[in-house]
C-alpha cells in the first residue's frame, strides 16, 4: 500500500485533505481522479497514461468502464452519469416480504409525532435492526430516505409496533421508487451551494431538534444529511 501511495504521489497526484485515499491531478484543463480501486478522467489520454504507469509497476488488468460497484449501478452517458441501487432496493423489498404490498407515495407522514409509550407492544429488535440497516445503505443513492430512516434508526433499542409499521411504510415507498437514483450532469458549473433546515424541538419527549442539509456542486447533488 505504501509503495502504491509513493508512486501515485511521485507522479504529481495530490492526496485529498480529508480523504487521504482520494487523489486528484489537474493538467491542461483536464482532471484525473483516483479513489480506492476506481479511477477516471475527463481525458482518455490521461486514463491511458495512468494505466501505463500502474502496469509498469504492478500486475494488473483493466476491468473496463465502471458499471457496478458495491451495490451501486452506474450508467454512463455522453451528457452525464446516473447512479442507482435498483437491484439492491428490489432485493431489500423482497427480503422483508413486501414486494406485493401497496405502494406509498411518501416514506412517512409529515405530521407524524413519535410517541414513546412504554406500554406499547415491543417487536423483534433483530428484525427491526435488519430493516433499518438495509435502508441506511440505500440512502447512498436515495436522499429522499435520509430523514425518515434517520428518525427511526434512533429507536432500535426497544422498537415498538408503531415504529415497525412506519419502517414497513418506508420499504413500501421504496418498492414504488425502485428506479430512483442520482443524475450527475456534464452540463454544470463548479459553484458549491448548501442548504439546511431544522424542525426546532420536534421530538415530543426530549424536545430535541432534527436538522438536515444538502450541498450542490453546480446542478449536481454531492452531499446530504438528515
Amino acid at each position: 500500500m505504501i509503495v502504491l501511495l509513493n508512486i501515485i504521489i511521485s507522479k504529481n497526484y495530490i492526496s485529498g485533505t480529508i480523504d487521504k485515499t482520494l487523489f486528484v491531478k489537474r493538467d491542461e484543463g483536464n482532471i484525473f481522479v483516483v479513489d480506492d480501486i476506481i479511477f477516471g478522467s475527463t481525458c482518455e489520454l490521461k486514463v491511458k497514461e495512468f494505466l501505463d504507469i500502474m502496469s509498469s509497476e504492478f500486475e494488473m488488468s483493466m476491468v473496463g468502464e465502471l458499471n457496478y460497484f458495491l451495490g451501486l449501478q452506474v450508467k454512463q452517458k455522453d451528457d452525464g452519469m446516473f447512479i442507482t441501487q435498483s437491484k439492491y432496493a428490489k432485493h431489500l423489498v423482497k427480503k422483508f416480504g413486501l414486494e406485493n404490498a401497496k405502494f406509498y407515495n411518501t416514506p412517512m407522514s409529515t405530521t407524524l409525532k413519535i410517541s414513546k409509550d412504554e406500554s406499547e407492544i415491543s417487536v423483534d429488535y433483530k428484525l427491526y435492526k435488519s430493516m433499518i440497516g438495509s435502508l441506511l445503505y440505500l440512502t447512498t443513492s436515495h436522499p429522499d430516505l435520509c430523514y425518515s430512516v434517520g428518525v427511526y434508526a434512533r429507536l432500535q433499542v426497544d422498537p415498538k409496533e408503531s415504529y415497525l409499521q412506519v419502517v414497513k411504510q418506508i420499504i413500501r415507498y421504496v418498492n414504488g421508487t425502485l428506479d430512483y437514483g442520482l443524475w450527475y450532469s456534464m452540463d454544470t458549473t463548479t459553484d458549491l451551494v448548501g442548504y439546511s433546515d431544522a424542525n426546532w424541538a420536534g421530538t415530543i419527549h426530549e424536545r430535541k431538534s432534527t436538522s438536515g442539509g444538502c450541498f450542490y456542486l453546480g446542478n449536481n447533488l454531492v452531499s446530504w444529511f438528515g
